[in-house]
């Protein structure tokens, strides 16, 4: 593990923050609530729910090109659970990575934080920051324990696509693309019911500037993913064996040896 891993961890989460999250903040927040088009009359929901969703795949798609050849490109603490505890990451390595990725959810919502109040349109209280929640802070008013299990499940998904992709059986020249489509569509269904995070450092940067009951929610936001990601680790053990098990012979162990460090190997 070195700076320049941590350093590009850090630097891609708070990208990853600072757009996708504005664009969240914009579709939620600023169009539906302020003077932009004379408050929510008009509004698609739906259409929010589909740019913000863009968003988040396809600025992961573009880090994992950019940052996956230098760190792998997990941004995500829950990313980086799975690679503990499939075998492919140090549990060492793994707590760099989530001081560096916590650290970069926290920096890129405070850049925006700060951009987003520069203008008279932006309120605190009620534009809000891209924050998830349930209850009150929920489309669709899910419970805590609905929330816990859709964001448990979304992680799931997204992680373990995330580890078959970039392993000895995926396809490393692709993997990028499949792990953006796999965040976007997480988040097509998980917006109305929670915002999505399936990313504590994602969720954990928000709350923090935000305050008020997003922060005192945020622990659910930070467990869940992580109850995913160790989920998805398990599974991925069991359907695509270490490669140093003889008896196990899998399509593609003639490309064992070739990189797979594109989109979040770590």
């Amino acid at each position: 593990m070195t700076a320049r891993k941590l350093f590009a961890e850090c630097l891609g989460t708070a990208l990853l923050v600072f757009v996708a999250v504005g664009v969240a903040t914009l579709s939620f927040g600023m169009w539906a609530s302020g003077p932009l088009i004379g408050g929510s009359a008009g509004t698609s929901v739906a259409a929010g729910v589909v740019a913000t969703s863009l968003a988040f795949g396809l600025v992961l798609l573009v880090l994992a090109y950019a940052f996956g050849p230098i760190s792998g490109c997990h941004v995500n603490p829950a990313v980086t659970i799975g690679f503990v505890v499939s075998g492919r990451m140090t549990i060492i390595e793994g707590i760099g990575y989530w001081v560096a990725q916590l650290a970069g959810g926290i920096i890129g919502a405070g850049v925006l934080f700060e951009v987003l109040r520069s203008t008279s349109l932006y309120s605190k209280s009620g534009t809000g920051l891209g924050t998830d929640g349930w209850g009150k802070q929920s489309m669709i008013g899910i419970q805590w324990g609905g929330a816990f299990a859709a964001e448990a499940i979304l992680t799931f998904l997204f992680v373990l696509v995330v580890l078959t992709v970039t392993s000895r059986i995926g396809n490393s020249n692709m993997a990028g693309v499949a792990i953006g489509f796999a965040l976007a569509t997480v988040h097509l269904i998980g917006i109305p019911i929670t915002g999505t995070s399936v990313n504590p450092a994602r969720s954990l940067g928000p709350a923090i500037f935000v305050g008020g009951g997003a922060l005192h929610q945020v622990w659910l936001f930070l467990v869940a993913p992580m109850v995913g990601g160790i989920v998805a680790a398990l599974v991925h053990r069991f359907l695509v064996p270490f490669e140093s098990d003889p008896a196990i012979a899998l399509p593609g162990d003639e490309a064992a040896g070739e990189a797979t460090e594109l989109a979040t190997s770590g």
